[in-house]
């Protein structure tokens, strides 16, 4: 028998009918305390769920909340963070001249908590050998339990450390989006190079669908949309929305916007 279980918990993330996926990553709070926007967790996973985006991923600790406003309303995809890396930063001022990274949960914890697929980190260009090799081991373990368990897993694979003078040269993009898939991954988060053009590059070498994270929060909605436009013109699978959608004015409006965008009904 195939393995349906992925399948069936893919669909429940993946936008179905046409158009990319909208997903909103609320996880920031692990790494970087309790920034703009994440001070009402219970709040804001409702407004994610009014607007109608297609998943939403959480910390364990958030799980609770998410479960309180599924009795109330139809609910987002549940993604559920796994890990812990220093070398986005953190709040706690950790010292960026060697990376660390570890596991906060596993994928049958996720499978309890009611997920339908979980996430890890991948970072490469940190020059540490020991380090990446790691963040190799620790992956492929967590592909191979995922596949066990019949749960989807997301990779969020991105160039950090003195080997990196441009994270989202495509160089690196290429690189490590493909790592992660051959390690197992079903889909990819990752940064945007820049253009539609060259980003077409990395989704095309890349096997599995691939997300593109939306960055900090700056400048207008109009903006936002603007990078959603080159990101729909380069064939990737949909948007990882963080602060640019938690910390907007007004979130239902710019996530209305963002779905005709990648609908391709702007002019309705």
């Amino acid at each position: 028998m195939g393995n349906y279980g992925k399948q069936i918990r893919l669909n429940r993330i993946l936008h179905q009918g046409g158009g990319g996926t909208i997903v909103v990553a609320f996880d920031h709070p692990l790494v970087h305390g309790p920034i703009p926007g994440t001070t009402d967790p219970g709040g804001q996973i409702r407004r994610f769920a009014d607007a109608q985006v297609d998943a939403v991923l959480v910390n364990f600790g958030n799980i609770g909340s998410f479960a309180e406003v599924t009795a109330t309303r139809k609910t987002p995809g549940l993604i559920a963070r796994l890990d812990w890396t220093s070398a986005l930063g953190s709040a706690s001022g950790l010292p960026q001249d060697r990376f660390q990274s570890c596991v906060v949960a596993a994928p049958e914890d996720a499978v309890r908590a009611g997920a339908d697929a979980v996430i890890v980190f991948l970072i490469l260009g940190s020059g540490d050998a020991e380090f990446e090799k790691e963040e190799i081991a620790r992956v492929g373990t967590v592909a191979r339990e995922c596949e066990q368990l019949g749960m989807p897993l997301i990779v969020e694979s991105l160039a950090r450390g003195p080997k990196v003078q441009n994270p989202c040269d495509p160089k690196w993009l290429k690189l490590h989006s493909r790592v992660a898939a051959e390690l197992g991954a079903d889909l990819i988060k990752t940064e945007f190079s820049g253009d539609a053009a060259t980003m077409s590059e990395v989704v095309g070498a890349c096997p599995i669908p691939i997300l593109v994270l939306g960055g900090s929060r700056s400048g207008s909605d109009e903006e936002v949309l603007k990078s959603v436009r080159s990101i729909k013109q380069s064939g990737a699978g949909g948007i990882f929305f963080g602060r640019n959608v938690f910390q907007a004015d007004d979130m239902g409006r710019l996530l209305q916007k963002v779905r005709a965008v990648l609908d391709e009904r702007e002019s309705e």
